[in-house]
């Protein structure tokens, strides 16, 4: 190792190799003896690094830097000894022998001495080859074991993968669907405000118009009031020669002009516009959204298990490269709802396809998800062409009934009852009944490539609804 790892590897304290390492809360590590030695002489115990208090009297200790560190003591000493043959500590014979009960090398004059008196001796070549064989017997186990670390390595890094993915589609997916919303906003927006424009236009029109006639007549009354009071200012001679005209024209112009009357519905209609607006705008975009009882969730789905983009339909494809989470069947094509059930009454329908096998019902959370799925779950599924009740470990039940199209499943967990309806026909298919005592999940699973459709429920905005939302009334 480089003159850097050994640093790294040397205690704080005493800059030697750590022996028995602690480390602290604060993540530095020391010698345990060094620690307690730097403890007893301080009024706290703090880091003698970073001088933060430490909680724990006696730290725990720091596995992976002893291990690093033996291996780090028996790699110098190999390289050491690497450069010359070993000779006998006491005799500076070669080591030709290996005593087997001190578990040592030794020299022939060590083997005829007092402290190797009786004991069993080997050639060192054997003795080697023993050893050499049992240490790479006690590897295997360590070898396995980092195969199995790098395995799951490898499965992290792959999941790291997978959520900058998930993040990236579902942000995309979001951004997309607001997108729809807004548009759909701006367009009524529009819309509204363009109706309102145009009784603006019309109003203001009608207006105009009515003011032009209105000027006319004021005008031409004008003219008629400044002649006549011209004439009053005549001399008397004169005042009376043209009195019968100025009278005559008097007289003809109060019937041509009415009185003008201020005409009802002539401003904006502004309760229109703008009464119950957000109410009538959530009315009209019912058309826009729907509502599903049941999502998919797409980290429970078999690799072979392609999912819709909503999330509420399932096909059965080409294998994906997915990461193995704990939640992800692995032999089944089963994907489960995103949301689990533990109490109360829950339906959902599906439409299915009978030109391949398709299961639906519900699982266990406790089920297990990896390999053959042995029990936990309660579904009808198709097999062979033939509708059946399955739940093992109990024996298959074939259905003499006709293959639905749409099935709809009704889930009464308080009373331990799953029930399949054929939803066109309206007729009972099947029913479970078990004593539920755990959360359950709508399940389905299928080997179709045409896809298993979850049916959105009708979305309805009404009026006597939007009256029990403010007033709270709920009638019994």
């Amino acid at each position: 190792m480089s003159s850097q790892s050994e640093k790294d590897l040397s205690c704080p304290v005493c800059h030697d190799i750590f022996k028995e390492p602690v480390i602290l809360e604060c993540s530095h590590s020391f010698c345990e003896d060094c620690l307690q030695r730097w403890w007893s002489e301080k009024q706290m115990r703090i880091c003698p690094m970073c001088k933060k208090i430490s909680l724990l009297r006696h730290p725990h200790s720091n596995l992976v830097l002893k291990n690093l560190c033996e291996g780090f003591l028996l790699e110098r000493r190999q390289k050491a000894l690497a450069g010359s043959e070993p000779l006998c500590s006491l005799h500076s014979e070669k080591l030709k022998l290996f005593c087997l009960d001190h578990q040592q090398p030794v020299c022939v004059v060590c083997r005829d001495s007092k402290s190797h008196n009786d004991h069993k001796f080997r050639p060192i070549d054997e003795a080697a080859e023993d050893h050499r064989k049992e240490l790479q017997k006690s590897l295997i186990p360590l070898k396995e074991k980092l195969n199995f670390f790098e395995e799951v390595k490898g499965n992290l890094d792959q999941i790291m993968e997978h959520i900058k993915m998930q993040s990236k589609y579902t942000k995309s997916q979001i951004m997309q669907q607001f997108k729809k919303l807004h548009q759909f906003l701006q367009e009524e927006e529009d819309e509204r405000v363009s109706a309102l424009r145009e009784e603006e236009e019309q109003k203001s029109k009608m207006m105009r118009k009515d003011i032009d006639a209105l000027n006319s007549e004021i005008t031409v009354l004008s003219d008629t009031i400044r002649v006549t009071e011209k004439v009053l200012t005549a001399g008397n001679p004169l005042f009376l020669q043209i009195y019968n005209d100025a009278e005559r024209i008097v007289t003809i112009s109060h019937p041509q002009h009415d009185d003008p009357q201020l005409v009802s519905g002539a401003l904006i209609d502004v309760a229109k516009h703008l009464g119950n607006l957000t109410f009538n705008v959530w009315n009209k975009m019912k058309d826009l959204v729907s509502y599903s009882p049941l999502i998919l969730d797409p980290n429970t789905a078999h690799p072979e298990l392609i999912l819709s983009e909503d999330l509420t339909s399932v096909t059965f494809g080409q294998k994906q490269k997915l990461p193995h989470n704990p939640e992800r069947f692995d032999k089944h094509n089963c994907v489960l709802g995103s949301e689990g059930l533990n109490s109360g009454n829950h339906s959902w329908d599906v439409e299915v396809r009978n030109d391949q096998r398709w299961g639906v019902g519900v699982m266990k959370e406790s089920a297990e998800r990896k390999g053959q799925l042995q029990t936990g779950y309660w579904e009808i599924v198709l097999l062979d062409g033939k509708l059946t009740a399955s739940s093992p470990p109990l024996p298959q039940k074939v259905l003499s009934v006709e293959k639905p199209q749409r099935i709809r499943v009704q889930l009464d967990w308080d009373r331990g009852k799953l029930s399949f309806f054929d939803l066109d026909t309206k007729k009972h298919i099947y029913t479970f009944k078990q004593t539920f005592t755990e959360k359950l999940f709508p399940y389905i699973s299928t080997n179709n490539k045409i896809p298993l459709k979850i049916l959105p429920m009708t979305v309805s905005v009404t009026q006597e609804q939007a009256v029990r939302l403010s007033s709270g009334f709920w009638p019994f």
